[in-house]
């Protein structure tokens, strides 16, 4: 079994690294691709254990990025062969985080002047060395301001919501071009939440140079994956694919078969992935 999309709980998931090297290893995937938002932290703490447990593991990366205004996600792969620049990619996305940490200083300001009583300290002891929104939205359940985390998102979090302020992110083309000039494979993650015509928008994320699409993935109906498996052969795109495993941030969420089973990534997907990844 395969899944290329996974996070821990160095970005927003709720296993530790080597916890979803266990869970891979127990439900019998081999081939994992460990894909943390904005750091490489888990995947280094987890390739030890990878090796020791039998896991193939690929070094990927989930980057927020700007698209027309809005944000879309974008994964790269194989960043960890060679020496394709991968240092000076790993340095940028250090500053990344930088930017990350200043965007939730101004976010706690503005939570407070909304009258929550919310610190940075209590959203950092969960999201750690990557403290997003989503620890944030964590903290305004368990202090009863908000019933669900997706009602934290909608009201106060979101990107069109009271409490949101902006947070530093690169253009998309910033980010296939720094995925790429490293030596990996850039594919648009989950395109079914990208909100805009995808097959209008192909052409263009195609001549910034990225090279794959995320078809297989647990928000996508068999719809929805037989059309991007399509706009990919028409494009000469590679196909990329996983769960977006969480943990038990999304419990429904099962790592290599997705919500509910729906989800069965080809072997012959990550034979492509590696023949086209540079040497």
């Amino acid at each position: 079994m395969i899944d290329l999309h996974s996070h821990t709980d160095e970005s927003d998931g709720t296993c530790s690294p080597a916890q979803l090297i266990g869970e891979a290893a127990r439900t019998g995937i081999h081939i994992l691709g460990m894909t943390d938002h904005d750091t490489l932290r888990g995947f280094d703490k987890a390739l030890p254990v990878a090796r020791a447990n039998g896991v193939e593991l690929i070094c990927g990366i989930e980057l927020s990025t700007k698209l027309h205004g809005q944000s879309v996600h974008l994964l790269g792969y194989f960043l960890n062969d060679g020496d394709h620049g991968i240092t000076e990619f790993r340095d940028w996305v250090l500053d990344m985080q930088a930017s990350r940490r200043d965007r939730n200083v101004r976010l706690v300001a503005r939570l407070q002047e909304l009258g929550f009583n919310i610190t940075l300290e209590e959203a950092e002891a969960r999201g750690r060395g990557l403290t997003g929104r989503p620890h944030f939205a964590q903290l305004m359940v368990e202090k009863g301001y908000v019933s669900t985390l997706q009602q934290a998102f909608d009201e106060y979090l979101d990107e069109s919501a009271k409490g949101y302020v902006y947070r530093r992110e690169p253009q998309f083309a910033e980010g296939v071009e720094r995925i790429r000039k490293a030596g990996g494979i850039a594919s648009l993650a989950h395109p079914v939440r990208v909100r805009a015509d995808i097959e209008t928008l192909l052409p263009e994320l195609c001549d910034v140079g990225m090279n794959a699409m995320e078809a297989y993935h647990s928000d996508h109906s068999p719809k929805d994956t037989s059309l991007y498996l399509a706009l990919a052969e028409r494009h000469g795109l590679l196909v990329t694919g996983g769960s977006d495993f969480h943990g038990a941030a999304k419990p429904s969420v099962r790592l290599g078969t997705g919500y509910g089973g729906n989800l069965q990534i080809p072997q012959d997907l990550v034979d492509r992935l590696k023949e086209a990844a540079p040497k």
